[in-house]
């Protein structure tokens, strides 16, 4: 899978569980059907997590600057926008080409992240059971830690 598709798969599957977290709320808040914003919201939290995780990774692999990472990271916290900001890295090549596995020429192939990441595209299996763990690990501890706004769920 391209950086391309995988970016794209995660912004809209980001977009989708804003959808179902919304509609939880809604049926929660509404209707008083509490386990929806639960599941609806669990849901939500890990893709959010691992749509953050296939930012940086596809950021470093197409060599954004920080603030391009960044920016996409934030589009995941407003409702739908990671979609329109992934139609704009589109439109502007900002995701074209293949996974960098190998340094070139370019100096920051030699940067800590970038070596990073050809060892994490070097073991594409062990590092994808990596990156869920982690996600899991990290959905863990902030389910341990409480729900958003510091009330009871």
């Amino acid at each position: 899978m391209s950086p391309k598709r995988l970016y794209r798969t995660f912004a809209v599957a980001e977009a989708i569980t804003w959808t179902l977290l919304i509609a939880g709320m809604v049926l929660k808040y509404g209707f008083g059907v509490d386990i929806a914003v639960t599941i609806g919201g669990g849901i939500h939290g890990f893709v959010f997590l691992a749509y953050a995780v296939i930012a940086v990774v596809v950021g470093v692999n197409q060599r954004w600057n920080l603030g391009r990472i960044a920016f996409a990271l934030l589009t995941a916290i407003v409702p739908y926008a990671t979609v329109p900001f992934e139609l704009w890295l589109v439109r502007r090549g900002h995701l074209e080409g293949d996974w960098r596995r190998v340094a070139g020429d370019h100096p920051a192939d030699g940067s800590f992240p970038n070596r990073v990441l050809r060892l994490v595209l070097a073991r594409p299996v062990v590092s994808i059971a990596v990156g869920v763990i982690g996600v899991a690990a990290a959905f863990t501890v902030l389910l341990m830690i409480g729900p958003t706004g510091g009330g009871a769920a």
